[in-house]
């Protein structure tokens, strides 16, 4: 046992030490890793699923104050009634698909029964300062029907927009059913749509583009390299010390000639 009495120094005890306190560590980021490529692939199913199932009328899945799970995210709705413009607003600093800075275009949609829709008609550039209210295509005029993708009320904790006060008339910074029910004094259908057909007439907001898969895979192979180098630290370890034993042994062998040497006569 003299041979690993080395591992008994300040050094190495304190080199074992990380190497035990590493492994653990590594297993549990491999583990936070699967936790988040099965959480990405859940939701990639759920959005799939919904942008593939068919469409329904949008006050079979909301109604005022309703707030719009995960399993109705995304789903394509339908509404009839009539777009109101003179209460449409637009939210501040939404880029396109290009990454360009612009507003996302909202315009209540009043519906046969007299309840309100908010619906987001896309995006469009700023065209100008960020305070000045911009220049908007008109939507269908009169009784349309359109269709669209539900979503959930915009939160500062979901999206990390800070909800600013104090803005320029006619902006705001998140979509909020609750918020434009007190603007409108309205029922408003809890979360909004982001309107896919019709087309607005005379050029209009760029579509928003259909919500992309997260890279799940990305996180599987970040899971399998945290467990991989968990393992590779007590081989790692064991390397290290038949190193430092084989130098030990190397050094040792030549000073034994020296000491070994007759004395002389």
């Amino acid at each position: 046992m003299h041979r690993y009495r080395f591992l008994l120094s300040r050094q190495w005890v304190f080199l074992t030490l990380f190497a035990i306190a590493l492994i653990p560590t590594m297993i549990r980021l491999g583990f936070w890793q699967q936790h988040r490529y099965q959480e990405r692939t859940a939701r990639n199913d759920l959005v799939t699923e919904a942008l593939h199932a068919k469409s329904v009328p949008v006050e079979r899945l909301t109604s005022p104050g309703h707030a719009v799970t995960r399993t109705e995210k995304y789903r394509t709705v339908t509404a009839t009634g009539t777009f109101d413009t003179a209460e449409e607003v637009v939210v501040r600093r939404r880029t396109n698909s290009d990454g360009e800075v612009g507003f996302h275009v909202l315009t209540p949609f009043v519906l046969t029964d007299g309840k309100v829709l908010l619906v987001n008609r896309g995006w469009i550039p700023a065209n100008g300062a960020q305070t000045d209210f911009p220049k908007i295509p008109a939507p269908p005029a009169g009784r349309t029907t359109i269709t669209g993708r539900l979503k959930a009320d915009e939160t500062t904790a979901a999206s990390g927009i800070k909800n600013v006060k104090g803005l320029p008339d006619r902006q705001i910074m998140l979509i909020n059913s609750v918020e434009e029910a007190r603007r409108l004094g309205a029922q408003v259908l809890g979360g909004y749509v982001e309107q896919t057909a019709p087309a607005s007439k005379g050029g209009s907001p760029e579509q928003i583009s259909d919500p992309g898969r997260e890279d799940a895979p990305l996180n599987y192979a970040y899971m399998l390299q945290w467990w991989l180098f968990a393992a590779a630290v007590p081989v790692g370890w064991w390397f290290l010390v038949r190193r430092e034993i084989r130098d030990r042994e190397e050094a040792a062998a030549k000073e034994e000639p020296e000491e070994a040497e007759p004395a002389a006569v």
